[in-house]
């Protein structure tokens, strides 16, 4: 008799410190995560329960495809994605929430430059899919736009004005891939303490989002 075939379901939550699950920052170096049920992956866990597998890789500071000269070149998704991909593959599913990061002052970078980082985020999947293994389907999500305020704002001068376009130019990516596209800031907001961060409330409102995209709901096409 061979190997029992595991028939669970695994989707791989990709992102930065909004997947990690960092909460709004009062003040520089106050850093705290929220819990797993309380971070939007863990939402989808409890609303999917044991027919999936969710598998949470968020860092903070990860860019689309940029080498951070600060923080470091590991921060550049493109950089650490295919061994994640290879790691956990067969995958069901990958959701992407991504170009926070992307907004900081010293990449200098458009929105539209931002989202043509989605194209590597697709290629990986593809190239990185369990061979005979159909590919998994892809969510990208387009983040919530970010505030100038708070212990963070000096990060992020001019990424207000540059947020609003993100979804749009993402959207536009992502019909051209063919790959499923939702406006998170259509749904959920920024925290008003530092403007970056998601607080409880917003995480739970994403993670339902995503649940029921992997249930078979199609992802609302917003930022078109």
């Amino acid at each position: 008799m061979g190997p029992k075939v595991c028939e669970m379901k695994s989707v791989l939550c990709f992102g930065d410190s909004n997947t990690f699950g960092t909460a709004p920052m009062g003040a520089l170096g106050e850093e705290h995560r929220w819990p797993f049920d309380q971070r939007w992956p863990g939402v989808v866990q409890a609303q999917l329960g044991t027919a999936w597998r969710v598998v949470e890789a968020g860092l903070p500071g990860r860019t689309i495809g940029r080498d951070d000269p600060l923080e470091g070149a590991d921060r550049n998704a493109l950089r650490y994605l295919p061994a994640c991909l290879g790691s956990h593959r067969p995958l069901d599913a990958v959701v992407f929430m991504l170009g926070t990061n992307d907004l900081k002052a010293r990449f200098n970078a458009s929105a539209e430059q931002i989202a043509q980082g989605v194209h590597g985020l697709v290629d990986a999947v593809l190239v990185h899919t369990l061979a005979g293994a159909p590919a998994p389907r892809v969510l990208v999500l387009s983040p919530a736009p970010v505030l100038e305020l708070g212990c963070l704002a000096g990060f992020f001068t001019g990424a207000q004005a540059k947020a609003p376009h993100m979804a749009r130019a993402m959207a536009e990516v992502c019909r051209s891939r063919g790959v499923d596209f939702l406006d998170a800031g259509q749904h959920v907001q920024v925290s008003a303490v530092d403007g970056i961060h998601l607080d409880a409330d917003a995480h739970r409102s994403l993670g339902l989002l995503v649940a029921r995209w992997l249930c078979g709901e199609p992802a609302p096409q917003r930022g078109a």
